[in-house]
């Protein structure tokens, strides 16, 4: 992103907080007509993709916005004027009836060509190149083999698709929900965070547990998961708490890859952590008809699981390598934890509203609101005119990507529907399972998981959900199991190696080896994988079902995850030798997912073998117990 100076930082400046201010009225006092909100929407915040990000991402940062940049976000707001003044006759026309008007097919031909550059630009080369294929696609499908085999399509129906329908393309559902729900959770986050909320999270996560061995190791593992709840991106969480948890556990010890996958691992799950879960899960929200909190209420339990694994992996990583605490005096006292805690007010309104089945924009909206009061309960967190221009520009410029990227999965979606393809890829997933559920989700994992590693979590779990998720509900899967599935592994797909961003830069922090950093991160996020296929078999993981069922699910969970850490990185209660390793995952692996088989015997076995783990270390160690780690220095 560039660093504007001068008359121009400005003018981007006040561009960005209009473009806040906007979605927070819309929020408080009501929406606009949905074209006309979707229209506002893109046409602030897509000039801004062209001001803040330069065509050539080597140059450097502080270039200015070249004179094809000002052309470009110029015919941006035309494109989406247009789109607002003739809102009223476009509603009103017949689709794929009504012949395009002249301006139509300019404006339309314009903002589809202006989404592509911005898209490469601001979000990924990947989803732009992804959605030119689309495009492609389009204008020579009649020339296709087989189940790529469509009609012909005139240009003029192709520029109808991408720009004049409202269910889908740029203007279609969802960018309806990146310009409502999602946009005003995205300006909570950069108010709650510009608050200071982030020092309460580190303080408190080093109160907690910065005192036990390699405590910065679970001090990162803990902010994380408090942050990822206001943050919503791995990227985002990685540089906000790892720029000082990563640096601690390299000083106590830990290698480098290690404590960069850690916080890649972490930051990763913060989508998936509630009470603010990520783009995706605002749009699950609106694709299901299911509401936000039934979601948070479901996404809870696995949340938790995925947080225990990688906080007992990073025990076991500590206790082999011999590491200790945090030093005394770099232990926060109670005090300055205790002087933060009125910055969780806000997170409590939000939580409250919602539990009274008031809607989350406007529950975001007042929890906003809330923000501004809170902050002055206490003299060191009191938010000056000048700190809330900064977050009211924040917010406009964290909310280019996001709406980029539905706006480019709307496009990219349009591509599948209009043309049928998305019930052929449904029909070729379904054939190859042949009504196997585990194959399914094995196939639309793999799928997933190459969506996310090129186009962001957003992007993915929409695209992916369209695919796929009506193949497990066929199968029998519950609506909420089967878009969770999806977006676990949408989310999984940034500490999925070779393509792991979040490894990326957590690697660039810790100055590690960026596929080694993502090796670990992805070990540390194996109880993502085994919660995602897990929604597929278990409605009571969901907290659906008795009280009973959902306790034992929890437990089969957390053993199996302990045991699978032990394995992972080689360590319980003493060292466990290589050659166990490899049976010991697998065990815990099939063991809990076995679905088929009650769930009693299996938490007694699995609570057998770690028994044994703990009181028979030797058995496992096979002779290795009494070998005292290498000193840090030496490790060093």
């Amino acid at each position: 992103m560039r660093r504007l100076t001068g008359p121009t930082a400005v003018a981007i400046g006040i561009w960005a907080a209009t473009a806040t201010l906007f979605h927070l009225y819309t929020s408080g006092y009501g929406f606009f007509e949905p074209r006309e909100q979707r229209s506002i929407h893109l046409g602030l915040l897509l000039p801004l993709a062209f001001m803040l990000y330069p065509a050539r991402p080597g140059r450097s940062p502080e270039d200015r916005p070249s004179l094809p940049d000002w052309a470009m976000a110029a015919l941006a707001i035309g494109s989406c004027i247009y789109s607002y003044l003739e809102s009223p006759r476009i509603n009103l026309r017949f689709e794929n009836v009504d012949p395009l008007l002249l301006g139509e097919w300019i404006w339309g031909a314009i903002l589809t060509v202006l989404l592509l550059e911005a898209l490469r630009r601001a979000v990924t080369p990947v989803l732009a190149g992804l959605v030119t294929i689309g495009i492609a696609y389009l204008f020579t499908t009649e020339y296709m083999p087989g189940i790529l085999n469509y009609r012909n399509l005139a240009t003029s129906e192709i520029v109808e698709t991408m720009y004049l329908l409202n269910g889908m393309g740029i203007f279609g559902s969802i960018t309806g929900i990146s310009s409502t729900m999602v946009a005003i959770f995205i300006i909570f986050g950069a108010f709650i965070e510009g608050s200071g909320i982030g020092r309460l999270f580190h303080n408190a996560g080093t109160r907690i547990a910065g005192r036990q061995s390699g405590g910065p190791g679970k001090v990162a593992v803990v902010s994380s998961a408090f942050f990822g709840t206001i943050s919503g991106s791995s990227t985002a969480n990685v540089f906000t708490t790892g720029s000082f948890t990563i640096p601690a556990m390299i000083r106590l010890g830990y290698r480098r890859p290690f404590a960069g996958g850690v916080e890649a691992a972490a930051s990763v799950g913060g989508q998936i952590m509630p009470p603010v879960m990520g783009a995706g899960a605002f749009v699950m929200a609106e694709i299901t008809n299911i509401p936000y909190t039934q979601i948070l209420i479901a996404a809870t339990i696995g949340a938790v699981c995925y947080f225990f694994m990688i906080l007992i992996s990073v025990h076991f990583e500590a206790k082999r390598l011999g590491l200790q605490g945090v030093a005394e005096a770099d232990v926060p006292p109670w005090k300055a934890v205790v002087h933060d805690l009125h910055l969780l007010i806000p997170i409590l309104v939000l939580l409250t509203l919602m539990a009274f089945h008031y809607s989350p924009h406007f529950s975001a909206f007042w929890s906003i609101v809330t923000v501004f009061f809170c902050t002055w309960l206490r003299r060191h967190t009191r938010l000056g005119p000048r700190q809330i221009w900064n977050i009211l520009e924040a917010g406009g410029r964290n909310m280019v990507v996001v709406a980029l990227a539905c706006a480019g999965a709307g496009m990219f979606v349009a591509c599948l529907t209009v043309t049928g393809l998305v019930i052929s890829l449904s029909t070729i997933i379904t054939s190859l399972s042949d009504g196997n559920l585990f194959i399914a989700g094995v196939l639309l994992m793999f799928t997933t998981l190459i969506l996310g590693m090129g186009v962001p979590t957003t992007a993915a779990y929409i695209i992916g959900a369209s695919i796929g998720a009506p193949i497990l509900v066929n199968l029998g899967v519950p609506v909420l199991g089967a878009h969770l599935f999806v977006f676990y592994f949408a989310i999984l797909a940034d500490a999925t190696p070779p393509v792991s961003v979040a490894s990326y830069a957590a690697a660039s922090i810790a100055k590690a080896e960026p596929m080694q950093t993502g090796l670990v991160a992805f070990r540390l996020a194996l109880a993502g994988f085994i919660i995602g296929y897990s929604y597929l078999y278990t409605p009571s993981l969901m907290m659906i079902g008795p009280v009973e069922e959902v306790v034992a699910q929890v437990a089969v969970n957390l053993i199996g995850l302990t045991l699978l850490a032990a394995a992972m990185f080689g360590f319980c209660r003493a060292p466990v030798h290589p050659l166990w390793r490899p049976p010991l995952a697998l065990f815990a692996l099939v063991v809990v997912l076995l679905e088929s088989y009650d769930v009693w015997p299996r938490i007694a076995a699995l609570a057998a073998v770690l028994a044994l783990l703990i009181w028979l270390p030797q058995f496992f160690a096979l002779g290795r117990v009494g070998a005292s780690p290498a000193p840090v220095e030496a490790r060093k």
